[in-house]
């Protein structure tokens, strides 16, 4: 089984702590290996070349095209789902990145 790295990234790290924990349940759940950790903003260009997948909190989605300058199209760049965010749905996001990654291989 294949690994994925998910990193998310909001302000200040706090808010999507929680939305990391349900994720990583959720890929439990569903026998899917996967690292998921969340940093502040400030440290986002630090971390992303350890990620297959960067996930953006709402609070921060401004900084998507800068982001991707960044990255160059090595990784997908998203921002979370305003709504799948302030319901906390680690699964859905989750399966947003599963997605995308079974898209684009």
């Amino acid at each position: 089984m294949v690994m994925i790295r998910i990193l998310l990234a909001c302000n200040a790290g706090m808010s999507t702590s929680l939305l990391v924990k349900k994720m990583q349940e959720a890929a439990k759940q569903q026998h899917l290996e996967a690292e998921i950790w969340a940093v502040p903003e400030a440290e986002l260009f630090d971390e992303w070349a350890r990620a297959d997948f960067v996930l953006l909190g709402p609070q921060i989605g401004y900084m998507k095209d800068e982001i991707e300058e960044v990255i160059q199209g090595k990784i997908p760049v998203q921002v979370i789902d305003m709504k799948d965010y302030g319901r906390m749905d680690g699964a859905k996001v989750l399966l947003t990145v599963v997605e995308k990654i079974g898209s684009a291989s």
